[in-house]
């Protein structure tokens, strides 16, 4: 609730004059020779205690009245939002090698995901999709609106569940098909692996060539420590073990791709690294916000008018009638 005409206040500081004047003004006289109404006084109290009631009545009145000249509002606003969206496809490696667990506690799957569903949540009118990609690539999600489901699918995804292999050309390939018809301002592939690529029948370059095409800019992001490197096995005799094993990078490829494209190359050591990682891509990448706030008053000064003057009408009647000032 807001006041329109709130200067009205500065009346209350009259008010201890106004209740003065309204004293000294009161007559003194008796008016009636007998004091039968006055029995009643003994049974509420003594005169000073119904006159302070009388006064206080008074004061409530006219700060009600003095509060609806000051125009009480409520204010009810809306807010209209054009949002100019960008689409983005996330790539994300599934291959064995992202079980790797040089970002201890987790492995580089687990990390990966988390940080994926992070950078989801901090976006708000863009068009998200989800392809992986090991082996082969497939879209585990096209492109939506809806983050909860598309959080509720990144989850879902686990290694083993493409055949082995790193096929990057074929994931930038996937994810260009997803975006190739869309009209969004600016569209995305954000590309996260952990190898070079070894599987597929569409080189990177190409497929780079392609998305550059289209207008699609790429960022990639090269996950992981690089050289030994400890992988859990799960060994039929002696439970899960680990061993170590060298995982390239191929940071040379990763840094063409997103050249060629006008995107960037990020190395992503560790688990704080990957999350600065998506931190500046939000950076760079964000969607256009108009705002239009629309507010509609309701008045509400009869809240206040009515019950003030009520108030006053019944201290004055009653004063008059049943309790009559005696010397």
């Amino acid at each position: 609730m807001t006041f329109k005409d709130p200067q009205f206040f500065a009346f209350i500081v009259l008010l201890p004059v106004i209740l003065f004047w309204f004293k000294r003004k009161r007559s003194s006289s008796i008016r009636f020779s007998s004091i039968t109404p006055f029995a009643r006084i003994s049974q509420i109290g003594s005169a000073r205690r119904i006159q302070f009631y009388f006064d206080l009545a008074r004061l409530v009145a006219f700060l009600l009245i003095i509060a609806a000249l000051a125009r009480p509002q409520q204010v009810s606003a809306e807010r209209e939002f054009e949002a100019s969206g960008i689409d983005i496809v996330l790539a994300l490696d599934i291959s064995g090698s992202m079980l790797a667990e040089d970002f201890k506690p987790a492995n580089r799957i687990s990390v990966a995901k988390e940080e994926a569903k992070r950078f989801i949540k901090g976006r708000h009118s863009d068009r998200i999709g989800l392809v992986v990609f090991a082996g082969k690539s497939y879209t585990q999600c096209p492109l939506t609106l809806d983050y909860h489901v598309l959080t509720r699918l990144i989850d879902d995804v686990q290694i083993g569940l493409i055949k082995d292999g790193t096929a990057i050309g074929l994931a930038i390939a996937n994810a260009v098909n997803r975006l190739r018809d869309s009209d969004a301002k600016s569209r995305i592939i954000i590309l996260l692996t952990d190898g070079d690529n070894n599987a597929g029948n569409i080189d990177p370059v190409t497929a780079a060539e392609l998305a550059k095409s289209f207008g699609i800019r790429i960022y990639t992001i090269g996950i992981g420590t690089g050289g030994l490197v400890p992988f859990p096995i799960d060994d039929p005799i002696f439970g899960k073990r680990y061993v170590q094993a060298e995982v390239a990078i191929d940071e040379r490829m990763l840094k063409r791709i997103a050249d060629i494209t006008g995107g960037l190359y990020f190395p992503a050591r560790d688990a704080q690294m990957l999350s600065q990682v998506y931190e500046k891509i939000d950076k760079l990448e964000k969607s256009d916000f108009k705002v239009q706030e629309y507010q509609s008053f309701n008045e509400l000064f009869d809240y206040f008018l009515w019950p003030g003057i009520l108030i006053l009408l019944l201290e004055i009647i009653i004063r008059n009638t049943f309790f009559l000032k005696v010397p």
